[in-house]
């Protein structure tokens, strides 16, 4: 998809900012690849992905020679000079690169190896960083790496009839009911969460039925249908209207607060596709 005209100066606007950390690509002198927010090397990628940008496009291109060049052996991303790697920067890692049309590159297989043999005891992933204390509620995964892990696994064999990740898809599911903050890091099913959140980014529930939307496990079941219904229930006209913005990407045409979005509307038939509804 090129990008389209009344985008373009979106594109222009995130370019302008890919030296705000102090390097190239909108990394930190130091190699640090998340910090700064939806203007962050791996966020900054998905944004101009989303409006358009090929990843044959030479910054895309070499955003992601930077991105591997944090790869390691094992499989894992060190997208932080300091600190541990954890399960949550991987799978933002392998997200990324497999929407820049990589997932087929042998190193991302073996990431997407990792993950799988790497997965909690309830089918998620759950990172061993306990801000929050130690509970009943941490001995699970966490679920929002969890979907970004599966957004992942969308590019691959497993979201298209293979049944590995079920139990993946089915903890996330059993969450629409209990909507108990979850995992090490507390992600819950609140009134936030049922805002139409876009782009994607976060625990929310427009990307939670887009990437549940690719799995048969889903598709079927009716946790899922009642979460379909909701994203449609915040609809105006069958458009989708972002509520949920970050505030840093406030004066982006593509995504304005209460303003229907060409582009989110765009994902939201993706989802019809996938259901057989269009």
């Amino acid at each position: 998809m090129a990008v389209p005209a009344e985008f373009q100066a979106d594109v222009e606007s995130i370019l302008a900012r890919r030296h705000d950390f102090g390097a190239d690509l909108w990394a930190t002198p130091d190699g640090g690849l998340i910090k700064g927010g939806p203007f962050s090397t791996l966020e900054a990628v998905a944004l101009l992905l989303e409006l358009g940008v090929e990843p044959s496009d030479p910054i895309l291109v070499a955003a992601a020679e930077l991105i591997w060049s944090a790869w390691r052996e094992d499989g894992r991303f060190r997208l932080a000079p300091t600190g541990a790697i954890y399960p949550c920067h991987v799978a933002h890692a392998a997200d990324v690169l497999c929407r820049l049309g990589q997932a087929s590159d042998p190193r991302l297989v073996h990431t997407l190896d990792h993950l799988l043999t790497t997965r909690f005891t309830d089918g998620g992933w759950r990172c061993r960083k306990f801000s929050y204390g130690r509970g009943p509620e941490t001995e699970f995964s966490n679920p929002g790496p969890t979907l970004t892990a599966l957004d992942a696994f969308r590019f691959t064999e497993h979201a298209r009839g293979s049944r590995v990740l079920d139990d993946a898809v089915g903890f996330l599911l059993d969450h629409w009911v209990t909507r108990l903050p979850l995992g090490p890091c507390h992600y819950g099913i609140g009134s936030l969460f049922l805002q139409v959140g876009y782009p994607f980014a976060g625990y929310n529930l427009f990307w939670w039925v887009y990437v549940l939307s690719f799995y048969e496990r889903a598709r079927g079941d009716v946790r899922f249908a009642e979460a379909v219904s909701a994203l449609e229930s915040r609809l105006v006209d069958g458009r989708v209207v972002p509520e949920r913005v970050n505030r840093s990407l406030t004066g982006l045409a593509f995504c304005r607060k209460g303003v229907p979005s060409e582009l989110g509307t765009r994902r939201y038939r993706e989802i019809l596709v996938n259901l057989g509804r269009a």
